[in-house]
């Protein structure tokens, strides 16, 4: 249960980003996705970085990579170099492939083929990477929570206009971006790399990645008290925070099943707009984040109860798009890259 739970907190998180950029100042979202994964990528290997010096004083059983001893015969195929920087580089391409998609077929649309293709993507990818099949009742949460999605989109997008394809293959990069750095994570703690580790490794790569990505756009809006506040809740809240709580849960779910579940962000979005930005959702709306909220607790509970039976009650084991402003709770500045 505090896997599953790590992760919908995790996704609590991710969905406060639309709404973090709605209260703060009007800035570049490329500058605003850079500016948080400078702080809070940066934050986060800081924070893996203590959590590494302290397990090496506790016991002397780890190397300099951060795995031990006993699991390094379990670092097969791609070096762990390799999973960092294939991680780092999914982190990266998130944002730009979102924004891409977004800007080419609107918030809802590209919110929608972003999030929506991410736990198929994870599943698939997964499945071919490690042979692990998600199984019969993730392919029903995860249809019936993408419907939800779906069905919360077409509420609030005004738009008849025909897709863009080329802004329907940005979205997908999007899903898929996030699929790789998930896979990339949970290799990495299959090979006895701690969670915040893993995530502090992929995460403080793109900050480095991103730095130069900062000092090309307009950051005047750090300038700001508004803006620091802003970069600040999206670095250390919707990245730190939020990466620490996905990669504990991470650690005992499987990738397929901690992307479902993230799904809980454009709910807690949806709702953020309603609660705090003054927000007016139609029924179609409510009935969206209705299904959406179904699907999440079909897989929760199926999550729960397979991590009972395998641990005879005992602990299991084993294997970003949030609310905006005005009257679209799909809009933010990229969810969880």
């Amino acid at each position: 249960m505090r896997f599953v739970v790590a992760v919908l907190l995790a996704a609590v998180c991710f969905g406060t980003t639309g709404t973090a950029q709605a209260l703060g100042p009007d800035a570049d979202p490329l500058s605003v996705g850079a500016a948080r994964l400078v702080i809070g990528g940066g934050a986060l290997a800081v924070v893996a970085g203590l959590q590494f010096v302290l397990a090496r004083r506790r016991d002397g059983d780890r190397d300099a990579s951060g795995r031990s001893i006993r699991s390094r015969d379990a670092a097969r195929r791609l070096p762990a170099w390799l999973l960092v920087l294939i991680g780092a580089a999914g982190v990266v391409a998130y944002q730009p492939a979102f924004f891409a998609g977004t800007a080419a077929n609107g918030v809802a649309v590209g919110t929608v083929v972003a999030l929506g293709s991410a736990p198929v993507l994870t599943g698939a990818l997964d499945w071919a990477v490690s042979r692990r099949f998600p199984g019969p009742r993730w392919v029903v949460a995860t249809a019936i929570a993408t419907a939800g999605v779906v069905i919360l989109a077409l509420a609030t997008d005004g738009s008849d206009a025909a897709a863009d394809p080329l802004g329907l293959a940005a979205s997908l990069g999007a899903g898929a971006s996030y699929a790789v750095y998930t896979i990339a994570a949970k290799a990495l703690i299959e090979r006895g790399w701690s969670s915040t580790g893993s995530m502090g490794a992929l995460f403080g790569a793109a900050a480095v990645v991103s730095v130069p990505l900062l000092l090309s756009t307009d950051a005047s809006w750090l300038a700001t008290p508004a803006g620091i506040a802003m970069a600040l809740w999206l670095g250390l809240v919707t990245t730190t925070l939020a990466y620490v709580l996905f990669g504990a849960g991470l650690r005992g779910l499987a990738p397929a099943t901690v992307s479902t579940l993230t799904l809980a962000e454009p709910l807690t979005a949806g709702l953020l707009g309603v609660l705090l930005l003054g927000e007016h959702l139609a029924p179609a709306a409510w009935l969206g984040l209705a299904v959406l909220a179904a699907g999440i607790v079909v897989l929760a509970t199926g999550a729960v109860g397979r991590g009972r039976r395998a641990g005879g009650g005992g602990s299991g084991g084993g294997s970003g798009g949030g609310g905006g402003s005005g009257d679209r709770p799909l809009a933010d500045v990229g969810g969880r890259g």
